[in-house]
């Protein structure tokens, strides 16, 4: 494709022709291959401009920059900002794949895996196959692809939902963090629908948010950059999400105010089921059962019941959907053979695993069992409050590894052990983390919850800076088939 044509759109000058065909789109100079076009970016801690000069050596056709290079060998293209341009030039490098698609963007605080998962159950059950980008990584029919970042750069975006599209896809949905609104990942399109879940304090300081107020603003980008926006009305900071908004709003919540509303709500609890019951009003109405324990499990559904209205989907669709979604590692229920609830979550610290102990403690289990460890060469004072937070809460507090990283596991051990001395909790330590599973589900009682947390939807354990194999899923697997 020619560079002429990557650049339609998007404001520049160019020191030398743009004639050129372009082979492919390159952010490492290390990658450049002859014909590439060399995109600079400006990181953290590297401004790849520095490596323009590299690129062109290396048979770069083109480089892509924001501020003044010293090149020779190759044009120059300048930008005002070369994370937009790389996401302009991508998408038409992949023919513009979000024209073929309905494309939806989840941006909030919490909820956006969740929400994205039963988008995309309710939409399956309808027989519309549904992409995913997010998390737990890209999903093309049953292909999972493990992936870095929530929102992946710019390029991969488009080269996912180029696959998603190739593959017979009819819609796509995305999780747009802030960090990706913020560095234009998921700029070069307009989304469908744009969902907004709920906002709170997060992301602050260090390389990603300067302030609260710049962490607001960019995920009110999305809402400038979609067709039809849908509102959590019951958060108090929707107004400052769709500020200057360009789109449609519409809502959905508890609030009588909500075009779309929940009501009366009742939790749903039997062995290997803790979930809710309510029924939607409003927009539409009937009744939904939701696999997924507590009170922000409606506000996910409601979510995502309202992004699916716009897609036709009937009453069943949603009902069945929602009562068989399942989210990799946020609690996920696994099959055991007694009449207990065994739960896989990634509560990693101490207001994760708070918020998932107190939501499944109104399910009244006969006891709350938290298996958990916590990472090492991380700051000593999480494992206390993990610790602190497991004793007041559970009823039984099994102890284990997680990544140790470079850390001893029994120096992490103890860290926890401090925070649990400040409460009565009754704990048992168990090293070894697939003893401390077998131990949790041999010595299980009718009518236990037991949580496993900390690794969630990861498949490994890292020690000593290497990264061993470990799927909660096959090991438990294992303990039923008595293979551990």
């Amino acid at each position: 494709m020619r560079l002429a044509d990557l650049l339609i759109g998007l404001p520049y000058t160019c020191s030398g022709s743009t004639e050129q065909e372009i082979t492919d789109i390159v952010i490492d100079s290390r990658k450049v291959t002859k014909g590439s076009a060399f995109v600079c970016l400006c990181g953290s801690r590297i401004d790849s401009h520095e490596f323009a000069q590299q690129a062109a050596d290396a048979g770069a056709a083109a480089i892509i920059a924001q501020h003044e290079v010293q090149v020779s060998g190759a044009p120059v293209v300048m930008v005002e900002n070369t994370r937009y341009a790389l996401a302009v030039l991508s998408a038409a490098y992949f023919g513009h794949p979000a024209e073929k698609l309905t494309v939806v963007g989840i941006t909030g605080t919490k909820g956006k895996t969740t929400t994205s998962y039963m988008i995309r159950s309710i939409l399956e059950a309808a027989g519309i196959k549904t992409g995913l980008i997010g998390t737990v990584g890209i999903m093309i029919g049953e292909q999972v692809i493990q992936t870095e970042n929530t929102t992946p750069e710019s390029y991969d975006v488009q080269r996912y939902l180029r696959q998603m599209a190739d593959a017979g896809c009819k819609a796509a949905v995305i999780e747009a963090s802030s960090i990706g609104l913020k560095d234009h990942r998921v700029s070069g399109f307009t989304f469908d629908i744009g969902l907004f879940t709920n906002f709170s304090p997060d992301h602050i300081g260090g390389s990603e948010h300067a302030s609260l107020e710049e962490y607001m603003q960019c995920k009110n980008m999305l809402f400038r950059q979609c067709k039809t926006g849908i509102v959590n009305i019951d958060d108090e900071n929707w107004k400052g999400i769709t500020a200057n908004h360009t789109c449609k709003l519409e809502t959905y919540g508890f609030s009588s105010q909500a075009e779309l509303r929940a009501s009366g709500e009742r939790l749903i609890s039997r062995p290997g089921y803790v979930g809710v019951h309510f029924n939607v009003e409003g927009a539409l109405n009937f009744g939904v059962d939701v696999d997924i324990p507590g009170r922000f499990s409606i506000y996910n559904a409601l979510g995502a019941i309202a992004v699916c209205r716009h897609f036709g989907v009937q009453e069943q669709h949603y009902q069945q959907g929602l009562n068989i979604v399942k989210v990799k590692g946020r609690v996920e229920p696994v099959p055991v053979p007694g009449n207990y609830t065994l739960l896989i979550d990634y509560a990693h610290n101490a207001l994760s695993m708070e918020n998932i102990l107190g939501t499944l403690r109104e399910y009244h289990p006969n006891r709350l069992i938290c298996m958990f460890g916590a990472g090492g060469n991380r700051a000593r004072s999480r494992r206390y409050e993990m610790g602190e937070v497991s004793g007041r809460m559970a009823d039984l507090s099994v102890i284990t590894a997680d990544n140790s990283r470079f850390e001893n596991v029994m120096d992490i051990i103890e860290d926890i052990k401090v925070g649990l001395a400040k409460t009565n909790g009754k704990y048992v330590v168990i090293p070894d983390r697939k003893e401390a599973i077998k131990y949790c589900m041999e010595n299980a009682q009718d009518g236990d919850i037991i949580v496993l947390a900390g690794k969630g939807h990861e498949d490994y354990q890292e020690i000593n800076g290497v990264k061993y194999h470990l799927d909660e899923r096959e090991v438990i697997a294992d303990i039923i088939h008595h293979k551990i």
